[in-house]
């Protein structure tokens, strides 16, 4: 039974969800094979529609893996439009780069390898919505940075703010998540709420997905 929402909710939610094709699937399930951390299919689709939503055409994403949350991004794209997505393992990133091109969004795609503390110090925006999805204790020190990056009216998504359940206090009888991890998370949820340029809701899907608008 899931921590956040129980696994017969999920699964009726799953049933609903034909928006992912057959690359996201095939990637999808190497990355289930290989116990890699990405967002499935039920986030992808919700990134989609709220990057859509936002008209978007700068994306910017933190930890790529091997590019399936990048390309359910991507794919709400307009022609001209730009996904950078930022991927400290090497090899993750070749991999995502050949899954980008299986997806026919390269041309849409700028793949970044190394730490984002160091590259988000480089880059320029202003970029309509960013995706965190990186080391979860880089989540509080890199916030300010990408706040200033988003533009205004633009949308900053979290995933794993809810971390299994795990961010709540004896909610959880055996915590399993990295404590360090889950303090990061917790403080990080805390800013989010107290952020002055911030509007903030907490979806509680799957492990949790925080959408911040920044006010205009």
């Amino acid at each position: 039974m899931g921590q956040i929402v129980p696994d017969p909710v999920e699964q009726y939610l799953s049933s609903l969800n034909r928006s992912a094709d057959s690359v996201l699937k095939a990637i999808a399930r190497a990355g289930e094979e290989r116990n890699l951390p990405l967002v499935d299919a039920e986030v992808g689709a919700l990134l989609r529609t709220l990057a859509m939503a936002a008209g978007a055409t700068r994306i910017l994403e933190i930890g790529t893996a091997i590019g399936y949350s990048g390309i359910w991004l991507a794919g709400a794209l307009p022609d001209g439009g730009s996904l950078l997505t930022m991927e400290m393992n090497a090899d993750r990133a070749r991999e995502a780069r050949d899954n980008f091109e299986s997806a026919g969004l390269a041309g849409r795609v700028n793949v970044i390898v190394g730490d984002a503390q160091r590259m988000l110090a480089k880059v320029a925006g202003p970029f309509d919505v960013i995706f965190q999805d990186g080391d979860k204790q880089l989540y509080s020190p890199l916030l300010d940075r990408l706040v200033t990056l988003l533009r205004p009216g633009g949308l900053l998504i979290t995933d794993n703010v809810l971390w299994d359940g795990e961010v709540v206090p004896g909610f959880v009888a055996r915590p399993q998540r990295d404590p360090g991890d889950t303090r990061a998370i917790a403080e990080y949820n805390e800013r989010l709420a107290a952020h002055p340029l911030l509007i903030t809701s907490i979806v509680p899907m799957r492990d949790g997905v925080a959408i911040s608008v920044k006010k205009r």
